[in-house]
């Protein structure tokens, strides 16, 4: 019986570890990650700033090229929107992760825009996951007002 239940943990163990991980692939033109979009209505990220000056959440379908993304396991990435600004997304009920492949990709996203105050822990907590050195995690110290998108849906564009 004890045997079992370590077999039974070494399953759920091993299990945890293959779920933890992006998922893998070329992130090549036109693959799709989460709910089916198209190419149709988009428009650059470039613009968000301006329409979130007014503090309400906005249905967005932006391209933008991609400039991180979580090492763990896919669940976020971090957008260029200008030479001064980034947009961080996380992915709708963390319904679906993205491969490490996107990264440095154009892609198109659709899903709610708005702009939040995030808070010390939590920009700690991205720059674990991003590997940051432990200086840079430590020298966060202030919360930080940024883009958000929680993404519905991701096509590879480029």
């Amino acid at each position: 019986m004890k045997f079992f239940f370590l077999f039974l943990l070494s399953g759920i163990c091993n299990l945890a570890a293959v779920l933890a991980q992006p998922p893998q692939g070329n992130a090549s033109v036109g693959s799709i990650y989460g709910d089916s979009i198209t190419t149709e209505g988009v428009v650059a990220i470039s613009n968000l700033p301006q329409k979130l000056q007014s503090g309400e959440k906005a249905q967005v379908k932006v391209r933008a090229k991609v400039l991180d993304v979580c090492p763990k396991k896919g669940c976020w990435m971090k957008l260029e929107v200008n030479d001064s600004t980034t947009a961080f997304v996380k992915m709708k009920d963390y319904g679906f992760f993205v491969p490490l492949a996107i990264k440095g990709k154009t892609v198109i996203i659709e899903g709610e825009s708005f702009v939040k105050e995030t808070s010390v822990q939590e920009l700690k907590h991205y720059a674990e996951d991003a590997k940051k050195p432990k200086a840079e995690i430590d020298a966060i110290t202030t919360p930080k007002k940024e883009i958000r998108l929680t993404a519905s849906g991701i096509r590879v564009a480029g």
